[in-house]
């Protein structure tokens, strides 16, 4: 792999000489979605609205856990920590793409390109870990219940967010630093309504080999990874369950497990989807789809899966709604 990429940094020096008289681009129009202009308002408002709800839910999830001392253990330690980056991940996609809605130009600079880019990688990587640590942490609690509190401390915890967040950091930096090197001459059309990886590669005037060959090598291996820790916990967690004669602890067991396998599978699907044809040089409007599902829908819903689903948070909130009225 590295004598490959070596060979690759070789062979686009010579490249890069060729476009030095050549005018560089460093403004981007992104193209968003296709939709009728009468739909211009409407779609500004439904999305404001969604955004909105998803930074007051998220947030509100983050408040009643540090407000309340019983939540803080390492189920809702985790929990928090994705109502976080789930607010990070929507603050980064959607005010841009909500004064596109309005301005009638939908120009991004390089610099802000790259910004968002980076904070957008942070954010997904970090998520994907922190939904395999969740995965563990259920299976360390219903396959092994006496011994959970030794297992799954919170230093523990506080180890593994540790790491979600600097694996997320490491990943956007990979990635960032070989964007650096990518020269735009040709197009400044970008066919997403954010700044992603694979729009910008399709566009650039410098081979993107090498740029390809790390988003394979790395975020395959991220989601290899992390899908693997999920589905090797759950399959554990149902053998138990399927050994297990009590009904009520079945149905306990399930319903805990049913609502993080439903962010996992509402998450995952549209991503997993979205970079397996990733390698295509057509603009596809299924990609923009997926991604709107996975960036702007997701993080609303997070919350209200988990707290709906969930007596001690709803009890935790009815408390603290009583005291302050």
């Amino acid at each position: 792999v590295f004598l490959y990429i070596y060979f690759i940094f070789q062979r686009t020096c010579s490249e890069d000489m060729e476009v030095e008289n050549t005018t560089l681009l460093t403004e981007f129009v992104l193209t968003g979605f296709l939709y009728q202009p009468q739909w211009k308002i409407p779609l500004f408002l439904a999305f404001l609205v969604i955004y909105l709800i998803t930074i007051m839910g998220n947030l509100g999830l983050i408040v009643l856990i540090w407000k309340d001392p019983h939540l803080h253990i390492p189920m809702y330690l985790f929990l928090g920590s994705l109502a976080f980056v789930d607010a990070w991940l929507s603050s980064t996609v959607t005010p841009k793409m909500l004064i596109n809605f309005l301005a009638k130009s939908k120009m991004i600079s390089l610099s802000e390109c790259k910004i968002q880019f980076f904070s957008f990688v942070i954010t997904v990587t970090t998520e994907c870990f922190l939904l395999a640590s969740m995965a563990y942490d259920r299976y360390v609690a219903i396959c092994k219940p006496l011994l959970y509190p030794v297992i799954m401390t919170n230093g523990l915890c506080i180890q593994l967010l540790v790491l979600s967040f600097i694996g997320g950091l490491l990943h956007a930096l990979i990635h960032e630093i070989f964007l650096f090197r990518l020269t735009f001459c040709n197009s400044n059309i970008i066919q997403h309504f954010y700044c992603d990886i694979i729009p910008l590669l399709k566009i650039s005037c410098t081979d993107s080999s090498i740029n390809f060959l790390m988003v394979f090598i790395f975020a395959g291996s991220i989601q290899v990874f992390t899908i693997g820790t999920i589905l090797i916990s759950y399959t554990l967690v149902f053998l138990i369950i399927l050994k297990n004669k009590s009904v009520k602890g079945i149905q306990k067991a399930v319903s805990t497990c049913g609502v993080h396998l439903l962010s996992v599978s509402l998450y995952y699907g549209p991503l997993v989807f979205m970079y397996v044809g990733s390698a295509s040089l057509q603009a596809d409007d299924q990609d923009v789809m997926e991604s709107l599902f996975y960036t702007v829908i997701v993080p609303l819903l997070n919350p209200m899966i988990y707290s709906l689903r969930n007596k001690q948070v709803i009890d935790s909130f009815t408390k603290m709604f009583k005291r302050n009225v």
